[in-house]
């Protein structure tokens, strides 16, 4: 071991623990682990005990002081001081770093195909990989670092974004809420249909827009323009809304059913004031004295109304104190009542006023009756329909997120699935190629087997048997032309002599066809043609074998020299040249000792006198 102070480590070797297990490309070997972290050494520095530690574990080891080696005392050899670990006590070990370094590594990341070395991740590929798995900074969702751009552009939660109308930021998920809030946010007027109109001058659109539906002014009093028959087509909000060029009209048209209304309201206020406790009498009297006057005029309104007008007798109470009692039928008065006249200081609990006539005020009492049974259902159905109203609203606001979480998961979803195709497009034309490849290794395998069918029947010494089965079959596909010859394997007279094969007529050629088995011989071109001796000069006995070895078919001739079916071959093969009537057919048929098994046998024997 060196005995020299070791240098520290850089800030780059002491900020970062050993190699993940994982990347590792073959079999881990302990002593490339550290012996605290238990990882494949990063910078590894050998303790005086000559265990080896990460600089970054070493590092943080001491940090607090000398600490006892853990590894010596596992390992049962614990000795003071050199197992004691502190400064200065270590040295880079450079021969283990450049071995750790040399390994081969690949990447541990999912999807990705990178290798190399340990010291090619750390340099290149460490922290930088695509895929690797990262927490988005905004919304801690897990993403690939290659996607870590597209998730901040349009998927994460957490992402500012600018208001188109406004240009104010916000956050991507409070969206509906800014678009309820944002003063540039566009309108559309619900009685001209306008649109586009900012929110902060919708208000003042509405004021001055003669189309927006408004409510009778009398309808707190009770009326309702559904009864219209001049207003009831028009109407399709249910609070009873009318544009406001129309209102005037109403108004006009119904003067008496709203004066009315307005009485039927006044006597419904006396009626309460007649249940006030005993402390409220003087109040009471008080708004009793106004009342009677109101009521007093009101009278006198409905008389002169119910003789001047054509409509039905009064059988309620409605009128305007504000207008002339004895002024025609007019334009409504939307004027408030006149104040009452100034009262004494003391009024009786008993004061009186001159009635109405008992059938009026009996018919009154029944429709205030009538009335307050109507408000109270009125009431009632407004209660539920506001709960339903909560209740709906609260529903939309759950089903509009879970919209906006189903858009985004679709978004996502047809990202990956073109992703997906993408990859399917590259695996398909990789198979295509792969399936072209395979065909061809295919063709040139069978092309082999070929070759090496034809090898381990070649024979080098001049005689050659040639075995044909299926007789029967391809004996009918000769008589019916599909494959009238056949030719035999090559065949040579020595290693490097004469090329030579046989060729079969099943159903005869020549003046032998259809009666009689043509058998020939052919001179094929060889590699040592120009080492032999031309014209083929050589004996040739061509033989069908009796396979009970009784009386064998044979037929032997010597070539024409002057033939140019014996010439040294310009071609693959010369012209063939043999037996046109070689062998009777009619010796084939029937049982016979030549054809056994469905398989005859020829034989060549080539003379190799003078060779």
């Amino acid at each position: 071991m060196a005995t020299q102070e070791p240098s520290p480590p850089s800030s780059m070797e002491s900020n970062k623990p050993g190699f993940p297990k994982k990347i590792l490309g073959n079999k881990l070997e302990d002593k490339h682990l550290c012996n605290c972290c238990h990882n494949i050494l990063r910078r590894p520095f050998q303790a005086q005990c000559g265990h080896r530690f990460c600089s970054y574990c070493f590092n943080r080891t001491v940090s607090n002081g000398p600490q006892k080696c853990n590894a010596c005392i596992k390992e049962d050899i614990f000795e003071e001081p050199t197992s004691i670990l502190k400064q200065g006590c270590a040295f880079p070990d450079n021969a283990v770093r450049r071995e750790v370094e040399s390994l081969s590594a690949v990447c541990i990341n999912e999807s990705c195909t990178w290798t190399g070395s340990i010291k090619e991740y750390e340099l290149n590929h460490e922290g930088k990989c695509e895929f690797m798995i990262i927490p988005c900074p905004s919304c801690k969702e897990r993403i690939r670092f290659n996607e870590q751009e597209r998730h901040n552009e349009r998927e994460c939660p957490e992402r500012t974004l600018n208001c188109k109308y406004c240009k104010e930021p916000f956050h991507f998920k409070n969206i509906k809420a800014h678009d309820e809030i944002c003063p540039k946010y566009p309108m559309i007027c619900e009685g001209c249909a306008k649109k586009k109109i900012p929110r902060e001058k919708y208000v003042d659109h509405i004021k001055f827009c003669s189309k927006f539906r408004t409510p009778c002014r009398f309808h707190v009093v009770g009326c309702d323009m559904s009864k219209d028959p001049v207003l009831m087509f028009s109407l399709s909000s249910p609070f009873l809304k009318v544009e406001k060029e129309k209102i005037h009209d109403h108004e006009r048209a119904y003067a008496y059913e709203h004066l009315n209304l307005l009485l039927h309201y006044i006597m419904g206020m006396k009626v309460s004031m007649e249940g006030l406790q005993p402390q409220g009498l003087e109040l009471a009297g008080h708004k009793l004295v106004e009342l009677q006057q109101s009521l007093r005029q009101l009278e006198a309104r409905v008389s002169q109304l119910s003789t001047t007008s054509s409509g039905p007798p009064v059988q309620g109470a409605a009128a305007s104190s504000s207008s002339s009692a004895s002024g025609p039928p007019g334009p409504p008065v939307s004027a408030p009542l006149p104040p009452p006249p100034t009262l004494a200081p003391t009024l009786s609990v008993s004061t009186s006023f001159t009635p109405l006539p008992s059938s009026v005020g009996a018919a009154l009492e029944l429709q205030l009756h009538s009335e307050k049974t109507k408000v109270a259902e009125l009431g009632r159905r407004c209660t539920e329909l506001e709960v339903k109203s909560g209740t709906f609203e609260n529903v939309v606001c759950v089903l509009n997120r879970e919209v906006e979480r189903f858009a985004t998961t679709l978004e996502a979803s047809n990202r990956q699935h073109k992703l997906d195709q993408d990859k399917i497009e590259a695996l398909s034309n990789k198979v295509r190629q792969l399936e072209r490849t395979v065909g061809l290794k295919d063709l040139t395998v069978a092309e082999m087997e070929g070759r090496l069918r034809e090898m381990s029947a070649t024979t080098f010494d001049g005689v050659f048997v040639w075995r044909i089965s299926d007789f029967a079959k391809k004996r009918q596909d000769a008589i019916a032309g599909r494959a009238p010859a056949m030719f035999s394997p090559a065949f040579y007279t020595s290693k490097y002599g004469y090329k030579m094969c046989l060729r079969i007529y099943l159903n005869g050629d020549g003046t032998g066809r259809g009666s009689h088995l043509s058998l020939f011989f052919v001179v094929m071109r060889g590699l040592s043609d120009a080492l032999l001796k031309w014209p083929f000069n050589q004996k040739v006995t061509l033989m069908l074998l009796d396979q009970s070895n009784r009386e064998h078919i044979i037929d032997a001739f010597r070539p024409d020299v002057t033939s140019s079916s014996f010439q040294r071959p310009v071609s693959e093969m010369n012209i063939a040249s043999g037996c046109p009537l070689f062998c009777p057919l009619s010796k084939l048929d029937g049982k016979n000792s030549y054809i056994r098994d469905d398989t005859i046998f020829i034989k060549a024997i080539v003379d190799l006198t003078g060779l």
